[in-house]
């Protein structure tokens, strides 16, 4: 692998720092320092403006504008667009001292610091400032939206003159008037504006959707005076704060921001509402909200933290992962999903991928059911779209899911992924299982579940096509995980999962005919299910085309994927990556290299399935192919690295899955945060070091350690129980720290597992 870190922060382990500016890296920082909490989320930009390379970004979660795409010609091309766009400003902010506007493109600074402290969820900064005239004064900015009062955003400047008493004039407002790739959007009908607040309605005019925000300014001492400042989209209010030497003076400002996302409601009834809610926190303070915020982010921390003992790098790299993971998502609104970039940027537009239910499910899955579940009630909740969309981009029947997606219907615009990633449905199945299998939620599989497996299952059966000369039934023109590859004929991945998927789902139709007749009876009436169609599916998953050569135990990814020519991709410049920018599509697409796992994950995803043998034959084969454009590659390169003994390369892969932002391992995290790969990183510590697997009748491990670690400790819930697993060079320890007691698998080995502690000595070939 030829990428390499740009490694430019402090390590900590619980805290995430920029000394001194780094304006080169200014965009990549402000996704970095993005805070959120799944509601609505903003990038860390300089709320005093900034006239270098930035992208102001203030997003709230599922709100979109439309852009209707031009008429296509051919059938089948996504003719939709949505994107989450830049809303509201609500740190917008200005500070004038000696007639000189703060500014740190232009101002001279020093001492400059930015901090995301991931214990509390607070974004610092500070620095010295030095105007034209030779005065110098501490500059202090905090942030952070509050996790427990989703609309509340607060906001914290202070200042320290260091050499001289004076006046500071600033000015504090609400500002639509924020662009989203050149065009600005939001239109603004109503605004009110009065002493110490002021409060504003956004609308986009083609989807209908709404933002409110209102502000509230606080300070230290009264104001004698304030002015308003009002445009267009604009509210605002300038004021003078008066500093003395050696002495704090600190401006606070509470926003309340909320959301319309029906397209449909008045903006006068959406106003009345709005500034009702943002009344009720008339007596909200700053120290109160703090508070409440911390010990939330305690309780996050208490659950699912991951300690590593011995690699601060890595122990800080994690907890990062977790904390934007969580800041994304975390269960509260089941009509949101987990978006590509999250809340910190704009390329994927706000859009969910199957990444949700291969990726970001399992994080969810064994540490908050909830949101687990939520998750997959999306699915269900879309379920008439994805209907809906089959017979026009397949010419077929049942659930095709959208490859990208806010509101459940296809926005994907590059049509060879929209088009020819079906693998998108059998994930959705995929992800059902899963839930179903680890959580043991039958209510939800017989209600929603099976509905959704249904017709799933039946877009397979009208999608597929039969061989004429072999009699196989497989997917022609499709494209797999690997995006490098594309229009290609029984690519294995696909084949397999829908395969596995028809298993599944004839399983549980076996299931419901012994223990609930009536529901199956209601789910086959709902989707018109025929007699004929089951019985044709277990015909398809029997002559499934799987490309598996059993002598050599190596799946061909594709037809003629062992044809193409190679190319050696440690041999690939690190100035070419991302080839997506450097390279033409066609000289990416004519070579055997890889952009991120395809066959290797059906190794991670059906482990009970292959041998030792199959996983190191297809892993020794795909590893040196693969160019891991995709930041969700590392992690489960690491995963099976792990479990096959290669102790070196698995830690390798871990340290680019855990700091794939951090450290600019893809040069584009000033796009935004790999959102889905934080999830592949979780995965990385518990399936790959943990060796947890979950496709057997019990949880098994299969734990190993890197030479540099002392130890790593994690925390799974499991139906009822709270598993910890605790491993180091000589043991790994299993204790149930609330609930029943379980059934593990370790090492080939059974154990009941409860209160009283397990442990399990590591083989000497499990420590690196």
């Amino acid at each position: 692998m030829a990428k390499v870190a740009d490694r430019y922060l402090t390590v900590n382990p619980w805290v995430i720092e920029e000394k001194g500016f780094h304006k080169k890296r200014s965009l990549a920082s402000e996704s970095i320092f993005s805070v959120g909490n799944e509601y609505m989320g903003v990038r860390g930009y300089f709320e005093e403006g900034y006239c270098g390379d930035t992208m102001l970004g203030s997003y709230f979660n599922g709100v979109f504008e439309r852009f209707p795409q031009p008429r296509q010609f051919f059938r089948g091309i996504s003719v939709d667009d949505h994107a989450m766009v830049n809303a509201v400003d609500w740190l917008h902010t200005r500070i004038v001292l000696d007639g000189e506007r703060l500014d740190c493109a232009q101002s001279t600074i020093r001492g400059f610091s930015r901090r995301l402290d991931l214990r509390t969820g607070v974004l610092t900064r500070e620095f010295v400032w030095t105007t034209a005239k030779g005065r110098n004064v501490r500059v202090s900015f905090r942030r952070f939206t509050n996790m427990l009062v989703p609309e509340m955003g607060w906001q914290l400047i202070s200042f320290c003159p260091l050499d001289f008493s004076g006046t500071v004039r600033l000015e504090l407002g609400l500002d639509f008037d924020t662009e989203y790739r050149g065009k600005h959007l939001w239109e603004c009908a109503k605004k009110h504006n009065s002493a110490m607040s002021c409060a504003i309605i956004g609308r986009l005019p083609l989807s209908g959707h709404m933002v409110f925000s209102s502000m509230r300014i606080m300070t230290d001492a009264p104001l004698r005076t304030t002015t308003a400042k009002t445009g267009p989209k604009y509210v605002g209010r300038s004021f003078s704060l008066r500093l003395q030497e050696g002495k704090t003076a600190t401006v606070r400002r509470m926003a309340i921001n909320t959301t319309d996302r029906s397209g449909t409601t008045a903006p006068a009834a959406f106003w009345k509402k709005s500034m009702r809610r943002a009344r009720s926190f008339a007596s909200a303070t700053y120290a109160q909200s703090l508070a409440e915020h911390v010990s939330y982010w305690a309780r996050v921390w208490h659950d699912f933290d991951i300690t590593i003992q011995g690699d601060k790098l890595n122990q800080q790299g994690i907890r990062f992962c977790i904390f934007q993971l969580h800041q994304t998502y975390h269960g509260v609104d089941a009509s949101l999903n987990v978006a590509a970039k999250g809340l910190t940027g704009e390329v994927y537009d706000g859009k969910a991928w199957w990444d949700t239910e291969t990726y970001c499910l399992p994080f969810f899955l064994f540490n908050n059911q909830k949101a687990a579940r939520n998750l997959i009630e999306f699915r269900h909740r879309t379920l008439k779209e994805a209907v809906d969309y089959a017979p026009y981009v397949d010419g077929a029947r049942g659930a095709r899911y959208p490859m990208c997606t806010i509101d459940g219907t296809e926005t994907c615009g590059t049509w060879y992924h929209g088009a020819l990633e079906i693998h998108v449905s059998a994930a959705v199945a995929y992800g059902v299982w899963h839930y179903v299998t680890m959580s043991g939620d039958t209510d939800f599989l017989y209600s929603k579940g099976i509905e959704i497996l249904l017709q799933v299952c039946r877009y397979h059966a009208t999608r597929g096509e039969w061989s004429q000369s072999t009699g196989e039934y497989g997917f022609w023109k499709v494209m797999g995980p690997d995006e490098f590859h594309m229009q290609e004929n029984n690519n294995a991945y696909t084949n397999v999962m829908a395969k596995k998927m028809f298993e599944y789902t004839l399983s549980v139709i076996d299931q419901m005919a012994r223990t609930a007749p009536a529901k199956l009876a209601r789910a086959r009436r709902k989707v018109g299910l025929k007699p004929s169609e089951p019985r044709a599916w277990r015909t398809m998953a029997r002559k499934m085309r799987t490309n598996f050569d059993k002598k050599r135990q190596l799946y061909e990814q594709h037809d003629g994927f062992f044809d193409l020519p190679h190319i050696d991709c440690d041999k690939i410049p690190p100035s070419d990556f991302p080839l997506y920018r450097h390279w033409p599509y066609l000289k990416i697409f004519r070579y055997d290299m890889i952009k991120q796992p395809d066959v290797l994950l059906l190794m991670l995803f059906f482990s009970n399935d292959y041998s030792r043998r199959a996983k190191k034959a297809n892993f020794e084969y795909y590893e040196p192919r693969c160019i891991h454009e995709s930041s969700l590659s590392p992690a489960i390169h690491s995963i099976l690295a792990a479990e096959l003994g290669k102790h070196a390369l698995a830690y390798k892969y871990f340290q680019h899955a855990t700091r794939i932002d951090l450290d600019d391992y893809n040069r584009n995290a000033c796009e935004g945060l790999h959102i889905t790969s934080a999830a592949a990183a979780w995965m990385n510590i518990v399936q790959g070091f943990g060796g947890m697997r979950t496709d057997a009748s019990v949880l098994s491990f299969t734990p190993s350690i890197p030479r540099k670690w002392r130890s790593f400790t994690f925390r799974i819930t499991y139906r009822d129980s709270i598993l910890t697993v605790r491993v180091d060079k000589k043991k790994a320890l299993f204790v149930v720290a609330a609930g029943p007691p379980i059934t593990v698998r370790v090492f080939g080995t059974r154990y009941r597992v409860g209160k009283t502690p397990v442990e399990v000595a590591m083989p000497a070939a499990r420590v690196a």
